[in-house]
């Protein structure tokens, strides 16, 4: 296999499950050392994980990886500061920083929603990736030389959806954030992108894909019919991260089947 990330350090966070795992796993395999940023090691039940019975750690190390788990909570400051310095001290560097920690609340409308739904969206989604791009801009402008920042947004960033306002809010947040840092710190050649998935399957989609009625619902408002896969997002996150993708900057890129050229009043909400 090609060596796309020879010699490169990533931080991502929530990197024991889903696409922050496939993620991980995919950037080791290209020569990425890898720094985990997690609440814990283990990956989430009824995730769809290649290898769940072990660690991301673990399944990395198992192919002959470099990967180091650190405890990470996205709402703290002090945690993803701890995180980007695990990097900067064990390996050397810091080169990319993808900030992927997620939390989904709704099924419900905007009257029904509670300040703890609003919260939570906040908290993990608009704090977690603003914390995490302060401290790897911190260590890309120490070391010098720029740095790469992935964003992990949605679809859900980029339009309306019926019965999750305070997710779609957060995530509209998230992909402004990406653009205010590629816009402050292009001069610096630290570069800064975001994907926008559209429904994938992962833990925290786990009933609706199991929900006949609303996994029919998806694929008919998905031009290409089907779900997304955890590998749709890290193979694009591969290439982001990779110097092929040196000249795309600031973008917010869908990676969504056409979702987002399609109608969906007709999608149940939750």
């Amino acid at each position: 296999m090609s060596q796309r990330l020879s010699g490169k350090v990533a931080v991502i966070t929530a990197a024991s499950t889903g696409f922050g795992r496939g993620m991980a796993v995919l950037f080791a395999r290209h020569g990425a050392r890898i720094v985990i940023g997690d609440l814990q090691e283990e990956t989430a039940a009824g995730n769809f994980d290649e290898r769940p019975e072990l660690t991301t750690a673990a399944l990395i190390g198992e192919s002959g990886g470099d990967a180091t788990f650190v405890k990470c909570d996205v709402t703290r400051q002090g945690d993803v500061a701890a995180l980007v310095a695990a990097a900067t001290e064990r390996y050397g560097r810091l080169d990319i920083m993808v900030n992927n920690a997620g939390v989904y609340r709704g099924g419900v409308r905007i009257h029904e929603m509670t300040e703890d739904d609003v919260n939570a969206c906040w908290s993990v989604l608009v704090k977690g990736a603003w914390f995490g791009c302060q401290e790897a801009v911190k260590a890309f402008l120490r070391q010098g030389g720029g740095g790469n920042i992935i964003n992990i947004v949605s679809t859900a960033g980029l339009r309306a959806h019926e019965g999750q306002a305070p997710y779609n809010m957060a995530k509209a947040a998230q992909a402004m954030l990406t653009q205010c840092v590629a816009v402050e710190y292009a001069k610096h050649q630290i570069r800064a992108n975001a994907i926008c998935p559209t429904y994938v399957k992962t833990s925290m989609s786990r009933a609706a894909v199991d929900d006949p009625v609303f996994g029919d619902a998806v694929r008919n408002v998905i031009p290409l019919g089907r779900w997304g896969e955890i590998n749709d997002v890290a193979d694009l996150a591969l290439f982001l991260a990779s110097d092929e993708s040196r000249f795309i900057h600031g973008a917010l890129i869908p990676v969504d089947g056409g979702e987002t050229l399609s109608d969906l009043l007709h999608l149940p909400a939750g």
